[in-house]
C-alpha cells in the first residue's frame, strides 16, 4: 500500500547512504574540549588523584565479525583520542586517595570497585556492584570517565563478546556481564558533562554490532535492550549534536529492524529514539529528504500499526501515533500519507484502547487533521525540504 501511494511521489531518487553507511574517518582534535575542561575540574573536587601519562588502547577483534563491527569498530576507535582517562588509578593511588572528597563508607567502596575494574580477574564483580550504584552516585559518570584505564575496560569486556555474536554462542552469564558493563556506559551517556565527550570519542558505535543481531533468545534479547537503552538516554534530552552525530550512522536502519522483530520492549525503546530523532527539524529533514528513507520509515510504522490491530499496546501505539503526527509536519511526506496512512488510524479500531489516553486521542485527532485536504501546502512549509 505503502508504495502503491507514492507511485507519483515527490521525493528525490538518489544513491543514499541511509541504508550502505560507510562511518567517515574521524580526525581527532587533540585540543582539550571545553565541556572536557569544566568536567575535570567538577571531577578534580571529587577525587584527588595524581596525573598520569595517556596511553592509546590497542583493540583487537576475534573471528566472526561481520562488516557492521567493522565498520563501526573503525569510526569508534578513530575517535578514542578524546576518550577520558586524565586521572590515575594506577600505583601509588587506591581507594583511598579517590575517596579522599568522596566522604563515607558506601563511597568509599564505590571507589574500590573502580579500582577493581582495571583487574580482569575483580572486574566481573565491580561491574556487577557499580551497575547497582549508578542512580545512587550522581558524579558516577565523572569518575568512570576520567579515571585512567576505566573506559577502556569497559570497552574491552564490549568488544570480548563480538566473537559471540555470529555465529550465536551468547551465554545468559556473558550477556548479564556485558549489559553490566553498558549500564555503565549509560550512566556516562547521561551525564550532562560526559555526554559530549562520549559522543566525540564514537563509543555508541561499539554497541551497534549488538543492535545488529537476530536472535531472539533471551541474552540477545537482553543485549539489544540494555545497548538501546544507551542510545535513549543520549537522545532523552534533546539535544542536536547528539541527533547530528546520530545521523551520521546507522541508527535508523538498526531500529526500524528492532521496531519490526524486537519484544514489545525493544520495540518500545526503538520507537521512541526514532520519535525523537524526527522530533529534531534536522532530523525530521534527514529522513524526508529521500523517498528511500520516507518509505523505509513510513513501512515500518505501518506494519506495527498492522501488528497492534492484533495486540493492542497503547505503550507502543502512542509513540507510532507520535512519530506519524511528526512526520504530517514535512509538505513531502503528509501529501505521501494522505493516500497512504493506515486504515485503523482513520476509523475507530483504536477507540478502545485510547478510551483513557487523552494525550494520544489528540495526538491522533490532530494527525487526522494536518492530512484533511483543508490543509493547504503552506501547513509545515518551514520544514519543506529542497532536492
Amino acid at each position: 500500500m505503502m508504495q502503491h501511494a507514492l507511485g507519483g511521489h515527490a521525493f528525490s531518487h538518489q544513491q543514499d547512504p541511509f541504508m550502505t553507511y560507510n562511518p567517515q574517518p574521524h580526525h581527532p582534535q587533540h585540543a582539550t574540549h571545553p565541556q572536557q575542561h569544566a568536567s575535570m575540574q567538577q571531577y578534580g573536587r571529587l577525587a584527588a588523584a595524581s596525573n598520569a601519562s595517556s596511553a592509546n588502547p590497542s583493540l583487537s577483534l576475534g573471528g566472526g565479525v561481520d562488516r557492521l563491527t567493522t565498520n563501526s569498530l573503525a569510526a569508534a576507535t578513530a575517535g578514542m583520542a578524546n576518550m577520558g582517562g586524565d586521572r590515575t588509578l594506577g600505583s601509588g593511588v587506591g581507594a583511598d586517595g579517590l575517596a579522599a572528597e568522596f566522604g563515607g563508607e558506601d563511597q568509599r567502596k564505590t571507589m574500590e570497585f573502580i579500582v577493581q575494574l582495571l583487574n580482569p580477574q575483580t572486574r566481573e564483580t565491580a561491574l556487577l556492584e557499580l551497575s547497582k550504584k549508578r542512580e545512587a552516585v550522581p558524579e558516577l559518570a565523572l569518575v568512570l570517565w576520567h579515571s585512567f584505564g576505566v573506559m577502556t575496560s569497559l570497552l574491552q569486556e564490549i568488544i570480548s563478546v563480538y566473537p559471540l555474536l555470529s555465529p550465536s554462542q551468547l551465554t545468559a552469564a556473558a550477556s548479564n556481564r556485558v549489559c553490566n558493563a553498558l549500564a555503565l556506559l549509560q550512566c556516562v551517556a547521561s551525564h550532562q558533562e560526559t555526554r559530549q565527550l562520549f559522543l566525540a570519542a564514537h563509543i555508541p558505535l561499539f554497541l551497534y554490532p549488538f543492535l545488529n543481531t537476530t536472535s531472539k533468545s533471551r541474552p540477545f534479547e537482553y543485549l539489544r535492550l540494555t545497548s538501546l537503552g544507551v542510545i535513549g538516554a543520549l537522545v532523552k534530552n534533546d539535544s542536536s549534536e547528539v541527533i547530528n552525530f546520530l545521523l551520521t550512522t546507522e541508527i535508523i536502519p538498526l531500529c526500524l529492524r528492532i521496531m519490526e522483530t524486537g519484544s514489545e520492549l525493544s520495540k518500545t525503546v526503538a520507537i521512541f529514539i526514532v520519535q525523537k530523532i524526527l522530533l529534531d527539524d534536522v532530523g525530521l529533514a534527514y529522513i524526508c529528504q529521500t523517498y528511500e528513507r520516507f518509505y523505509a520509515v513510513g513501512t515500518v510504522l505501518s506494519n506495527m500499526v498492522n501488528q497492534l490491530v492484533e495486540q493492542q499496546t497503547v505503550r507502543l501505539l502512542k509513540h507510532v501515533v507520535r512519530c506519524f503526527l511528526r512526520l504530517s509536519d514535512n509538505a513531502r511526506a503528509r501529501e505521501a500519507l494522505r493516500q497512504c496512512l493506515p486504515e485503523p488510524l482513520r476509523d475507530a479500531t483504536f477507540s478502545a484502547v485510547l478510551r483513557d489516553d487523552a494525550a494520544t486521542k489528540r495526538c491522533l485527532a490532530q494527525l487526522l487533521i494536518n492530512l484533511s485536504d483543508t490543509v493547504g501546502d503552506n501547513h509545515g512549509a518551514q520544514l519543506q525540504l529542497h532536492g
